[in-house]
This record gives structure tokens, sequence and C-alpha cells, in this order.
């Protein structure tokens, strides 16, 4: 990889090897149209070659096959040399020279579907045999030599990959340290999964997003989300899906702690409305008629079970997602008939106690917000004290 004082490198070789093959088919013909050297072995090999691209088997590298039934691949010397030896460093470029290793500017590589394999109920010994050596290996190498090497660990990256190649190939440290802590992240999240199951016969379960709060940005849910919903229909639920259903709970949860049924209405973490009155239909119409605009594509949550005439009213307007405690077996008739709406059914969970979130470079925590705030402990603070309104003539934004 050649340098500038700058700590800009351009990638001149790559070793590829992937369980996953979608979406590398455009970085491949990318990286052969810059000249660059591709190493391979395996399954990737063969996909590369089948798409009429030069590419030197890992094979013919270290003089060694491919053996103990695929265990060993790309562990040896002339591999790890090639991605550990430090570029500005004379002694290593020496045995580099030496054992003619040539050093190798980016890796691609993602890992075995350990988690995927424990969830389809294989065997142990097929669950052991999902336990990646090889290709943690490599990641770990990569990551560690990000002064000198690219490391890509996941095909959700190729997108900074595809627009890396479109720049010459060419990185700055910071972009090569940032894709190496997202790959020790990678790391530490696989190596987790293995310790729990070997602990306590499952995984930590970690659920790959399609994507973050904007399509371009990477994003997963750590957490168990069938302990949280039975999902009756739809599609699957994103992260910004996620965002708003933690503020849906929370605000029907304080809701709960009223007499009565109660509904709201959540948009992009805000509510459009919330009701409680002695009936489902009536919190309905309340919290929808709170800000009945703003409703449209929200999130529609419950602290009672759905009945036909309040599913037939609530489908008059188009949401993404409705969570309810149950529903009557005519009213997932009348809301299933959107293919995309999601229906989840809540199930009796704890929520966490302890509210935490990222901040520079540090993270927050404090404890849940669980007082629910009433008029009778509030006092005016005011010359002129407000009045109450009249909710048939004037009916508030949240009407409870």
């Amino acid at each position: 990889m050649k340098g500038t004082l700058s700590g800009q490198k351009r990638i001149q070789s790559a070793l590829i090897s992937v369980y996953h093959k979608d979406g590398l088919g455009p970085i491949v013909h990318e990286l052969h149209r810059l000249g660059i050297t591709l190493y391979s072995t395996g399954g990737t090999q063969v996909f590369i070659e089948g798409l009429g691209v030069p590419v030197v088997p890992v094979e013919d590298l270290t003089s060694y096959p491919s053996i103990l039934g695929g265990r060993v691949k790309t562990l040896h010397p002339k591999v790890f040399g090639g991605i550990l030896g430090r570029r500005d460093l004379a002694s290593d470029v020496a045995q580099l020279e030496e054992y003619a290793i040539p050093p190798i500017d980016l890796v691609v590589v993602d890992l075995y579907p350990f988690e995927a394999t424990v969830s389809s109920g294989a065997s142990e010994a097929e669950i052991i045999e999902k336990i990646d050596i090889g290709g943690i290996s490599l990641i770990r190498a990569a990551a560690k030599n990000h002064s000198d090497v690219v490391i890509i660990s996941d095909r959700q990256q190729y997108p900074e990959l595809a627009r890396i190649l479109e720049n010459g190939g060419t990185t700055t440290l910071a972009e090569r340290r940032t894709l190496a802590a997202f790959a020790f992240g990678a790391s530490a999240r696989y190596d987790g999964a293995i310790r729990d199951w070997f602990q306590n016969g499952a995984t930590a379960s970690e659920h790959v997003l399609r994507y973050g709060e904007n399509p371009h940005q990477h994003a997963a849910f750590h957490g168990d989300l069938d302990a949280l919903f039975s999902q009756l229909h739809g599609k699957e639920l994103s992260y910004n899906n996620l965002l708003d259903l933690d503020a849906a709970l929370d605000l029907i949860d304080d809701l709960d702690t009223l007499k009565g049924d109660a509904f709201a209405i959540i948009k992009h973490n805000n509510a459009c409305g919330a009701a409680v009155r002695p009936s489902l239909k009536e919190a309905w119409n309340a919290s929808l008629a709170a800000d009945p605009i703003s409703a449209f594509g929200g999130v529609l949550v419950t602290n009672s079970r759905i009945d036909k005439p309040t599913a037939e009213a609530i489908d008059a307007i188009f949401f993404e997602i409705i969570s309810a405690p149950g529903y009557d077996p005519e009213a997932l008739e009348v809301l299933r008939h959107k293919k995309n709406r999601i229906i989840l059914e809540r199930r009796s969970f704890q929520r966490p106690s302890i509210r935490s979130r990222t901040v520079l470079n540090g993270r927050l925590e404090q404890g849940a917000d669980q007082v629910l705030v009433r008029s009778d402990g509030m006092r005016t603070v005011t010359k002129k004290a407000p009045r109450r309104r009249n909710r048939r003539t004037s009916p508030s934004r949240t009407s409870w």
C-alpha cells in the first residue's frame, strides 16, 4: 500500500474470503479495474473466477492446500505476514522480502453465521463448525494493522468500500481507524454470542436491521425482540420503528396507571395524541382528535385488547405499527388487509430500570422516569392561573 505523509494510502492488493457473496460482484469488478491484485480461497475464489476476474489462490501463495475439512485455509505466515507487516518498519519490510511475502492492503472478510445456525436448531456438531477461526483472525489482524491495511468485516460496508474505490482506492488513516473500530466491535459481538452459547445454550441476541436512521447507516438491535412482542403481520421492524415503539411504550405504561382504556399515537418519538376513556374506541377517537394530521404514518399503542369496532375505526387512517396486548380474531382480519402494516402483540416484560445513551466519548446513564405527573401535584408559579379547557369544544393535544 503506497502512502504519503498525510496518512493517505492506496490499495494495491486485496484478500477476499467471504461466506455471503451477495453484493460482492461489483466490488470485485472495481478492484480489477483499478489493477489491484486479488487473493482468495474456496468458494470465494470460485465466485471471483466465475466473474471472469483473475485471482491468485491462497494455496499458490502458501504452497499448502486447504486441510482438515476446510478448518485451515488462510492460517499461514505468508497470509498473516502480508497483513501484519509494518510498511514503515525496515526490519518488517526486510523479512517480507526475505520470505517472499506480498503485502496485503485490503482484507474483505465476513464471519460464519454462528447465531443463525444456533437459531436454526442445528446439532451441536454443526454449531461448532460455524465457529469461525480463520475469518475472525483475519479481521483482528487487519484491524490491528489499520495504519497500513483496510478492513471490511461486513457486507453492509460494501457501499463504503465502493466509495473508497471510486476515489482510486485511497484511504486516510482516520477512515482506516473507523473501519478497524467497527471490525473489533463485530469481533466482540461474535465472541460474545459464542460465549453465551457455551454458558447458556443460547446466543446473545443481535438483530441486524435493514439500516439505521438513514439508509447509509449500519444498525442492529441488541436484545430479545421475541421476548417483547409476537409479530402477527407485516414487514420487518426498522431502526426508526424501534425508536418510536420505545417512546410509545413509555407513554402507554404511564397511561396504564390511570383508570380506563388508553390509546396513544407516536410519530418521530413524539406524541401526536393520547387519551384514557371508559371504552377503547372512545380512547382512540380522543387520541386521534388531538392531531389527526400528524397521526398519519404513526405508531399506535394501547393497553387493551383490540376489538372489531376499534379496528375498523383505526383502519381508516394510514399507520405503520400497532401494538396491543391482544386482538379479537375479527379485529385481526380487519387490520391484516394492508400487506406491510406491522401488527405486534405485546408480551409481559420488565422494562429496563436504567436508561443509557452514548455522548461525546462516553456514556450517560440515568434511572427510568417512572413518575407520572398529575395536575394535583402541580402548582401555579405565574400571576395568572391556567383555566381548564372544555374538552368538547376544544380538545387538547393530549387529552386524558
